[in-house]
Parts: structure tokens; sequence; C-alpha cells
């Protein structure tokens, strides 16, 4: 994305707002589900605000921007604080793509509203780049949402050996999926056709 910078300003700028919003509506969800789930911690850390500063990494918004693969500030919750922790982490790991994917929608009912509207090409991005961070964080790997939302999905002792097995292995085996060992990213392979047939039905 960087290199639209000098070639391109506007694109670079449309694109840089809407990965902004995109990262934004993510965080903030999470924050948001583990507050009304009983967790004080994202209130205590600023992470209950619309705010993109209170949930961008540096670092990985840098990357986001150069290499089109980042991160969000991640949002701290203790298990200790929720009712039922495993499956109230997985509504809270859900909570991010979801929000993702109702703007998404949200932005698709807009622009269907006022046809013939130069909207589609101020919104596209908008709608692409939320519809791309929901997908990929729902891949069940740790440390993606993912993998959260399937420990609660599992029996108690299942979901236990998963929660053990994500920890240990999960960031290995998201490093493998997403450096491109044989000329392409296996995880962008494997999320691009969902993502790229969610966008073109959103899309009229």
């Amino acid at each position: 994305m960087i290199e639209y910078l000098f070639s391109s300003p506007l694109f670079f700028l449309v694109w840089a707002v809407s990965l902004l919003i995109a990262i934004t509506i993510h965080e903030a969800a999470h924050a948001f589900a583990a507050d009304r789930l009983g967790d004080p911690t994202p209130r205590a850390q600023g992470r209950l605000t619309l705010n993109p500063l209170a949930h961008l990494d540096p670092l990985g918004t840098i990357m986001m921007l150069m290499f089109r693969f980042g991160w969000g500030k991640p949002v701290q919750y203790d298990p200790y604080n929720l009712k039922n922790p495993t499956t109230d982490g997985a509504i809270i790991s859900l909570a991010g793509p979801a929000s993702n994917l109702i703007l998404a929608f949200i932005i698709s009912l807009i622009i269907r509203l006022f046809p013939g509207t130069n909207l589609i090409s101020i919104f596209f991005p908008v709608i692409a780049l939320n519809v791309g961070l929901a997908i990929f964080n729902l891949v069940p790997v740790h440390p993606l949402d993912g993998a959260k939302i399937v420990a609660g999905l599992l029996p108690r002792d299942l979901s236990f050996e998963w929660q053990d097995f994500s920890a240990k292995y999960g960031t290995f085996i998201l490093l493998l999926l997403i450096l491109p060992v044989t000329g392409s990213s296996p995880i962008i392979s494997l999320i691009s056709p969902i993502t790229e047939g969610l966008v073109r039905l959103l899309l009229p």
C-alpha cells in the first residue's frame, strides 16, 4: 500500500483511512464486549473508545501499510473477571470480526440506497478491508480470534486441550501460513476466495 503514497496520494489516503476504521472498529468491539461481560480491564486501559490512537499498534500499522499484513493493539481482558471464561472469551473474540462484517454490511446498504453516486468508489476500501480483516481473524490459529472462538465451541476437555495446543504452536503455525514459502502466502490463498466472494456479494 505504501507504494501509492507518492504515485497516487489520494488513493493511499483513502485506503489508509479505511484501514484505521477497520482496526479501530475491530479492537473497540473486543473492548466493549469484555466490558459488557464484566471485565473492567479494557475500561481501565482506555480502550472503550473509537479513537484510533487507543487501538493502533505503531509497528503493526507500519507493517500493514508496507506489506498489507499487520495488527492493532490487542485488547487485554482478565478471564477471572468473566462468569464463563471460555465461552465469554469466545464472545469477546467474535465481537471483533463480527463488528467488521456488520460495518461492511451497513455501508453496503448505504451504497444501495444511493445508486448512481460515487459512493461505491469512496467506500469500496472500507468494505474490502473490513471483510478482509474479519475473515483473516476467523482463521482458527492462535493468536487470531478464531482460535478462541473454536475453544468456546468445543466441549470442556477438548477446549482445554485445544487452548494448550494453540498457545504452544499457534504462533509458529501462523508464521508458516503467512510466509510465502511456495511463492504465495498459504493463508492468503485460503481466505482470498471467501473475502472476494463476500465483497462481490456486498457491492451492488
